[in-house]
């Protein structure tokens, strides 16, 4: 479930982005996976969803929100659930790398 306390408040300043994204208007379920969706017809609708995103002049703010949220469902900024989950791990593991000196595996 997404951590809605990290999501910033109602400011317009914070969100006036959106209005500029190239998936406005787009039907929301290119972006988000139907219940048991999976294999060839995932990929190809994700991949259909990152079309939009690699055209879109917000696609790095929108990529930004969706992982300062851990945003656990669909397709931001060309990101999928899947490629979110693997940045935010890598994200983790750099940061227990630093903390302690010594790589997260060891």
């Amino acid at each position: 479930m997404a951590d809605f306390s990290r999501l910033p408040g109602p400011n317009a300043d914070l969100w006036d982005w959106q209005l500029l994204a190239a998936c406005r208007g787009v039907d929301s379920s290119l972006f988000f996976h139907p219940e048991g969706e999976r294999g060839a017809a995932r990929s190809a609708r994700e991949n259909s969803a990152k079309e939009v995103c690699m055209r879109c002049p917000v696609r790095a703010e929108c990529a930004a929100h969706a992982l300062a949220v851990r945003e656990p469902y669909g397709v931001w900024g060309g990101l999928t659930e899947d490629e979110r989950e693997e940045l935010m791990g890598r994200a983790r593991n750099r940061l227990i790398t630093t903390s302690s000196g010594t790589p997260a595996s060891a």
